[in-house]
């Protein structure tokens, strides 16, 4: 496979969420994904996070299955697991057994809590790891409840895309003449890194440690959204100076003094309120035409169904289709080693055979391994 990450040969442990997220991305870029699913299990190949994977169905339940599944990863270079701590270990596939026969594995664990500390033996979602770190307070209109933004800042910000990057960057250390080593993931954690940057400006006086009163989360009349005529949205995010008169400008207001106060927070709700009825006089289309290809900082907020046929997102071929399926194209982009065009996730087992040929079974064998339970 072509692409920045070609000659990587990782071995992913079926799970769900953030760890399938990570597992996409490392192929995406050229890594080559060996997927060990559950016999009887059933794959969506619909889902983007499976795509350009192989499949093989073992039953980690038998001596043999175990001993497939350690031949497998003692082929490659890294290991993606995203199960509850200490099972790994119950199943004789746990770090400190397979880098004694892979020095030089990588291999990633991706959990909510982390593999230690009082949390980590119980269940969690999304949810409640941003919870924990401070980031889920922070999120919602003012004085109102917090509002879960999806999973997308747990399970694949903080989680599978922070264990991505620690994965590449063990790998570059091995490369580098490093041993192989633990990378223990947590998204609790994650998310903590994702919010840096409010962290400083909190500790700086710049940010109130309350919801919806602050320049970024929706507490300031110029960096928002507004409902339109036909009851779609936009967004504007007009904070310099410069963009901020001309969002004055194209909305009519520059000769309203009150809006000479944008920077003076306890005018921000009245200025909310000015800017909502303003918004509400026309189609989200026609603030586009008033509005797009300027520096105001503007866009319309689109739907799952229309994003992908907004121009911009034509021009740079954001999304594709693959099999009938619309989603994301990976990012980013490469100058020079640009990766193929990514396939369909496959379904448990597909590629089984394949595997095993490659491992040296013959086909008498793998047979034998089918008629004992071993694999699908």
């Amino acid at each position: 496979m072509a692409g920045a990450l070609s000659g990587l040969r990782i071995i992913e442990f079926a799970g769900l969420g953030p760890a399938p997220f990570c597992a996409m991305m490392l192929a995406d870029h050229g890594a080559e994904i060996i997927r060990i699913d559950r016999i009887g299990a059933r794959n969506r190949v619909s889902d983007p996070t499976l795509r350009s994977r192989k499949s093989i169905a073992l039953n980690l339940k038998s001596s043999e299955g175990i001993s497939l599944a350690k031949e497998l990863v003692n082929s490659a270079d890294g290991l993606i697991e995203g199960l509850r701590p200490g099972v790994m270990e119950r199943l004789g596939l746990g770090p400190d057994e397979l880098l004694a026969e892979n020095p030089k594995l990588v291999y990633g664990r991706m959990t909510g809590w982390g593999q230690t500390g009082p949390y980590a033996p119980v269940a969690g979602h999304d949810i409640n790891y941003i919870a924990l770190t401070g980031a889920l307070h922070g999120i919602g209109q003012a004085g109102e409840k917090p509002t879960a933004p999806v999973n997308y800042l747990g399970d694949y910000g903080g989680g599978g895309m922070m264990l991505a990057f620690g994965m590449v960057s063990a790998f570059l250390a091995v490369k580098n003449g490093a041993s192989g080593q633990v990378i223990d993931c947590a998204m609790t954690e994650g998310t903590a890194v994702l919010t840096s940057v409010i962290w400083g400006l909190h500790a700086d006086g710049l940010w109130a440690d309350e919801r919806g009163v602050n320049l970024l989360d929706g507490g300031a009349h110029f960096y928002d959204s507004y409902e339109t005529s036909d009851g779609k949205y936009v967004s504007i995010g007009s904070i310099e100076p410069k963009f901020y008169a001309l969002l004055l400008e194209k909305t009519g207001l520059s000769d309203d003094s009150d809006f000479d106060a944008q920077r003076d927070k306890t005018q921000w709700p009245a200025l909310s309120e000015k800017l909502t009825v303003i918004f509400k006089t026309k189609t989200r289309d026609e603030w586009c035409e008033i509005m797009e290809g300027t520096d105001v900082c503007f866009a319309p907020v689109l739907s799952l169904g229309e994003a992908p046929s907004h121009p911009h997102n034509v021009a740079r071929k954001t999304f594709l289709d693959i099999d009938g399926t619309v989603q994301p194209a990976p990012a980013p982009r490469f100058s020079v080693t640009e990766a193929e065009a990514p396939r369909r996730g496959p379904q448990v087992g597909d590629d089984t055979a394949l595997v095993l040929k490659a491992l040296g079974r013959d086909r008498a064998q793998i047979e034998a391994l089918k008629s004992r339970g071993v694999i699908q």
